[in-house]
């Protein structure tokens, strides 16, 4: 195809001067990277750690060997707010911290049986740590 042919096809296609915003395939709309909407970063040592029987935690990982897990500066998670899920919790934080029980930090905890382990985000993890100690 000429150079002509090909401007032609473009301005009767009006793809000339227009910015690509978005396109529909099969009902499904893409979006160039550029205008995608970024997923959280999440932090490398920050974690929300369910166990079986123990509850719920916050903290950083020192090691992991199976279902056993060391952390350390963790907090125990008794009750949240504002978070519909573990998953939300890790991604978005918390939206009441005066509503939640979450206890004082614990120096070191080695949990054994761990079944699952999420990546928090800065904001989540600025929302787990900004919630009052729960004392009864």
């Amino acid at each position: 195809m000429s150079k002509k042919e090909e401007n032609t096809n473009e301005r009767e296609n009006g793809m000339n001067d227009a910015k690509l915003e978005k396109i529909a395939i099969n009902g499904v709309n893409y979006v160039p990277e550029s205008q995608a909407k970024a997923n959280p970063e999440v932090v490398d040592n920050y974690h929300i750690v369910r166990t079986y029987s123990a509850g719920v935690f916050a903290g950083e990982i020192v090691e992991r060997n199976g279902k056993e897990v060391l952390m350390k500066n963790a907090r125990r998670l008794w009750y949240w707010s504002g978070a519909a899920s573990l998953s939300q919790l890790a991604m978005e934080g918390v939206k009441n911290p005066d509503q939640c029980k979450f206890p004082c930090e614990v120096t070191e905890i080695r949990l054994m049986e761990a079944v699952e382990i999420t990546p928090c985000t800065e904001v989540a993890i600025k929302s787990i740590k900004e919630v009052p100690a729960w004392k009864n």
